[in-house]
């Protein structure tokens, strides 16, 4: 199946009327079921290509798992390739899309094979490596004389070790100086079998981290002056190494960014492209940024079937919960009806999760409420498909990985 995305509206700022929207649009469907929201949809698309500032976007398929929403966003304009998490994955997405970075090193021999033993998905798809032990394990499985020709994106780690608070970031690769990057540019380029065609550098904790957190003003000071330190930091390094790199491979792209840091590392003259895909689905993880809003594109709705009191209702399942660091930042935000919270002793259950509230009162056996998931694409490892919704109607159901039968992580 396949979608094609319009021109966004913005009704959903008006809380309510958004959501008894929704309510209204799929009133025939069954809950639990995930909806999505073809107006956000596109606001949120044309929204990240405005802030990206004419750098092309290349989509994280994580952040969204569905193939039909991935190919509607590729074909508008200011999008241009995916950026996958597995080699399984990729392989799968590459039979119709010709440009997929793997955005993690592999050690999927299956995978691996076949994409060595065909130079159509060889030449589309582009593996990450961190270090000569991952060209190692490659050879392992297939040496240069039994396979084709190997396209690889060198990673170069983006976190900031800050004298003061030590390393902040993620903890991906080992190459963090220029100087490093280079060496190991020039060891790819002299081994048999490898092409080095790009470098990548994620900066999570300027992308993943919202810099205005609800109640901690304080907080989000120092966070802000943390991050603008870092992406100095990193514009610098970065440069530096691109500059490096370039001195020894001919490279095609330089990655970086996400969702969340997409104007800044556009503004870097070393990056060619930026990845971002949670921003398409605006999980409330991003609510509380400074330099963006996006809408909530992507929700799911879960039945009512208990009252055990007359102040609370309780819902069937619910414990959707995000990964990263445990809190109750992971767990999924009741957006409608209004006035409703989860019980503190119990929170979003497995099986069932009560909810209490002014509004829990007047919740009937067989009333929906409308949640939205901490990330983006976790949400669709829970259901089979979404309900496209656009003008107050359901306009096409499209499968998810899941509904189509694929699971990689």
């Amino acid at each position: 199946m396949s979608i094609t995305l319009g021109v966004g509206a913005e009704h959903w700022h008006t809380t309510s009327a958004y959501w008894e929207s929704l309510n209204q649009a799929t009133a025939d469907l069954d809950p639990p079921f995930g909806t999505v929201s073809l107006a956000a949809l596109a606001h949120n698309a044309d929204a990240m290509v405005r802030r990206a500032g004419g750098t092309p976007i290349r989509v994280a398929s994580k952040s969204v798992r569905v193939r039909a929403v991935l190919e509607a966003v590729l074909a508008r304009p200011g999008y241009r390739g995916v950026l996958a998490y597995t080699l399984a994955e990729a392989l799968w997405l590459a039979q119709t899309i010709d440009d997929v970075v793997v955005g993690y090193p592999t050690v999927d021999r299956s995978a691996l094979r076949q994409l060595a033993a065909d130079p159509l998905l060889a030449s589309r798809v582009t593996l990450m490596v961190d270090s000569v032990a991952h060209l190692d394990f490659i050879d392992s499985v297939l040496g240069p004389s039994q396979r084709a020709r190997l396209r690889l994106c060198l990673e170069l780690d983006a976190s900031w070790n800050s004298r003061l608070l030590g390393h902040i970031g993620t903890w991906r690769s080992p190459v963090y100086t220029a100087a490093a990057a280079r060496k190991l540019a020039r060891l790819i380029v002299d081994r048999p079998g490898f092409e080095l065609v790009g470098m990548m550098a994620y900066e999570g904790q300027i992308a993943g981290m919202g810099d205005q957190p609800v109640g901690r003003p304080l907080y989000g000071a120092a966070l802000r002056r943390i991050q603008a330190q870092s992406m100095a930091e990193l514009a610098e390094r970065r440069a530096e190494a691109v500059a490096g790199v370039r001195e020894v491979a001919d490279l095609e792209f330089v990655n970086g960014g996400g969702t969340g840091s997409l104007e800044s590392t556009a503004a870097e003259a070393a990056v060619t492209e930026v990845a971002a895909g949670s921003g398409l689905f605006g999980p409330h993880l991003f609510d509380h940024y400074s330099r963006f809003s996006p809408a909530p594109a992507a929700a799911f709705a879960l039945p009512v079937v208990r009252r055990p009191t007359a102040h609370t209702a309780t819902l069937l399942g619910g414990g959707w919960i995000a990964s990263g660091p445990p809190g109750v930042d992971r767990l999924p935000r009741i957006a409608w009806p209004s006035g409703l919270r989860m019980v503190s002793r119990e929170m979003a259950g497995e099986v069932q999760t009560p909810v209490v509230g002014a509004a829990a009162e007047n919740l009937a056996i067989g009333d929906r409420v409308w949640l939205r998931h901490t990330k983006a694409g976790e949400l669709s490892e829970h259901l089979n498909e979404f309900a496209i919704v656009d003008n107050g109607t359901i306009v096409d159901t499209v499968p998810t990985y899941r509904g189509e039968g694929a699971a990689f992580l």
